[in-house]
């Protein structure tokens, strides 16, 4: 069986890891037919956005995506594009496992934990109101007569939206998740303490729908303590469920526990659509340069095997991956100590070790 994807390659180092990623999966023996399209700030000059139609397109006719890392320029005017994918399919999950490997250099082991972000609402939703704008002046003369807060006239604003239906969703998808992968926990991540409305319904939803699920574990934790949880014991852990914004962070700071953005895979899942992504961004200084570590890509293209049931075949490229990391000899710079590094290989030769050990 041949499957139908969408390779988005991206920028700045996106070909290239996208380049070893697709060399790794085929090499699992897998048959895919590749549909290429490009996203990101390469393609703004022809096509006038970021994200042209016919991304979208390939991806609501393949279904399924992996896409190389793509830049968003830092308080410039287009959103992410990452942000526009989800919105536009409707991938309300985000699953970003981190997983300690031996040989990764880590302060941690036994690190096996996977954050499932709700990525539809919460201030990720974009709905906002510039400083000075008739609308932001409107929001504040309406809090100021229906709260009694003033709100100075020089801010901007964002809302936050956590409705029940969105976290109904993202719980029953972390709570499916957790029984079909035989995990034991879920904890519910919020700030319910001080934000009661929207924190407050996010951890009450949680607690309703994991009464249907009562052979798993559930807690809570609010968001700041787990920060401290998570550097003093992060084994503790193994589901963690968060809105938009503490998932976004968290996910970074467990890729910290177990040897960082290098081996932290991502996907971006719906009802009707798959998108498969580095966690990492686009590192455009390091572009063409044949250096950067493969591997998280890599790794989000395992993370695509097990959703298209190639289960055997995502083993195989995991334990490969995971067998050239122990051996240390055939990895990128950043998996190295510092006086180790000038043995480094590069992106292409991460791929070539790779596929050895699947022969």
């Amino acid at each position: 069986m041949s499957h139908n994807v969408t390779l988005i390659p991206g920028d700045g180092i996106g070909p290239e890891i996208s380049e070893a990623t697709r060399r790794v999966l085929e090499a699992t023996g897998v048959k895919f037919n590749w549909e290429i399209v490009n996203a990101g700030a390469d393609v703004v000059a022809e096509y006038g956005t970021p994200l042209p139609d016919m991304v979208l397109e390939s991806i609501r006719k393949n279904k399924v995506a992996i896409k190389g890392p793509v830049t968003t320029p830092v308080g410039s005017g287009f959103r992410s594009v990452n942000v526009g994918m989800r919105k536009a399919l409707n991938l309300y999950t985000c699953l970003r496992p981190c997983k300690t490997y031996p040989g990764v250099p880590s302060r941690y082991d036994n690190v096996d934990i996977v954050i499932v972000r709700e990525n539809m609402e919460d201030l990720y939703a974009g709905i906002e109101f510039e400083k000075g704008s008739s609308e932001a002046l409107k929001l504040i003369e309406f809090i100021k007569d229906n709260k009694k807060v003033e709100i100075r006239a020089d801010s901007g604003i964002s809302i936050k939206p956590i409705s029940v239906f969105g976290t109904e969703r993202i719980f029953r998808w972390a709570f499916k998740y957790a029984r079909d992968n035989k995990r034991k926990r879920v904890t519910a991540v919020h700030k319910a303490n001080i934000m009661k409305y929207s924190d407050g319904l996010f951890l009450a939803v949680g607690r309703k729908v994991a009464e249907e699920y009562p052979e798993i574990e559930f807690e809570d934790r609010i968001v700041d303590n787990m920060t401290m949880q998570l550097v003093k014991n992060p084994s503790q852990f193994d589901i963690l469920v968060c809105p938009n914004l503490y998932g976004d962070i968290l996910s970074d700071l467990c890729a910290g526990l177990v040897g960082g953005l290098g081996v932290a895979p991502g996907a971006n899942i719906g009802d009707e659509y798959a998108l498969f992504e580095p966690t990492h961004g686009s590192a455009p200084k390091y572009k063409g340069m044949n250096k950067v570590n493969p591997m998280a890509m890599m790794l989000s293209g395992v993370l695509m095997l097990r959703y298209l049931k190639e289960e055997k075949a995502a083993d195989k490229l995991e334990n490969a991956i995971a067998a050239v990391i122990a051996e240390g000899k055939s990895v990128t710079y950043d998996m190295l100590s510092p006086d180790k590094q000038a043995a480094a290989v590069g992106t292409s030769q991460v791929a070539d070790a790779i596929i050895a050990k699947m022969k």
